[in-house]
């Protein structure tokens, strides 16, 4: 395909890594119809490609993940040209399967978020196709680099369902349970609605999930004393998500790196037309001011404004 541009979207435990990479950076402090995006924006070189990092939870993760901008975050990538986006987000496992520093590339999602706007289209009718919520080109670009890279210390799983959870509370008990009952096999706070604005934006998006822990659902071993020790368990998750994230970080350059040698033959994204169909509103019927606020997203749909003015023909009555 023609230009690449590599966005990377850094959670807990990555935001960190991505500006402490050494790597030469230019900053780019971005304004969108929908306020500043969640930090500056650093643009890097890897392998020849240009790469856009953005911490999703701001400097000294201040945001929660309701807080998050994620309009603003994802309208500023496509203004600066992303085309495909690597993100990452530490998770708890509903699997036995899925241990403690292991990473899943995530191929479906079980939204239960309520407090967060979802769409960029507040005044018109846009439907994007959603069956399959990450780029399935993406993702094997994902796994390709995973299977190169045939470390003993890193699994990474080809699949898993992510429940995302308004938070910030931790879920109960109940909770755990029901999403395992659902078919869910990861539970964390932030792929939506990042996932689906990357979708509307026509931008490729997958993710790369961090397990740090099992959710509640599992019963933990007690002390000797015959109970948690809260901060010891605190200090595991961490040490947990340390590794996940050198490795996440491992497994994100030589996916950058592929995306690189492939460039010219890589397979165009479903993701980069979504809004081909999409566009359910008559556009004549949509205003101009409308269409040039979010021209970076759909302005191809759109032609150019004519000088010329037209009388619109009266509606027919309808009896």
């Amino acid at each position: 395909m023609g230009d690449v541009r590599v966005g990377v979207i850094g959670g807990s435990g990555l935001g960190q890594l991505l500006s402490d990479g050494g790597d030469p950076v230019t900053r780019h402090t971005v304004e969108t119809p929908f306020g500043a995006p969640s930090d500056a924006i650093l643009e890097t070189n890897w392998h020849g490609l240009p790469v856009f990092l953005l911490s999703r939870h701001g400097q000294g993760h201040l945001k929660n993940p309701t807080a998050v901008p994620y309009r603003a975050n994802l309208f500023a990538l496509k203004q600066l040209g992303v085309t495909h986006i690597i993100a990452s987000g530490a998770v708890g496992s509903l699997r036995d399967g899925f241990k403690p520093r292991d990473l899943v590339i995530t191929d479906q999602i079980i939204d239960k978020t309520t407090q967060r706007p979802s769409t960029f289209f507040d005044e018109t009718a846009v439907h994007v196709e959603f069956s399959e919520p990450f780029c399935p080109v993406l993702r094997q670009t994902i796994l390709d680099a995973a299977n190169t890279l045939g470390s003993d210390e890193l699994t990474v799983h080809a699949r898993g369902c992510y429940v995302c959870m308004e938070g910030p509370a931790f879920s109960t008990r109940a909770e755990s349970l029901m999403h395992r009952l659902w078919g869910g096999d990861l539970i964390g706070m932030t792929a939506m609605p990042e996932a689906k604005l990357a979708r509307e934006a026509e931008m490729s998006y997958a993710l790369v999930a961090l397990v740090t822990d099992y959710d509640c659902w599992k019963s933990r071993p007690a002390t000797t004393e015959g109970k948690l020790d809260p901060q010891s368990l605190l200090d595991e998750i961490i040490g947990h998500l340390k590794v996940a994230s050198g490795n996440a970080m491992t497994l994100i350059r030589k996916t950058v790196e592929l995306i690189a040698e492939r460039r010219d033959t890589l397979a165009p994204s479903p993701a980069h037309s979504a809004l081909k169909l999409g566009i359910w509103s008559d556009r004549a019927a949509i205003s101009p001011e409308a269409v040039e606020r979010l021209r970076p997203l759909w302005g191809k749909y759109f032609p150019a404004q004519s000088t010329t003015t037209t009388t619109a023909e009266p509606a027919p009555e309808v009896t």
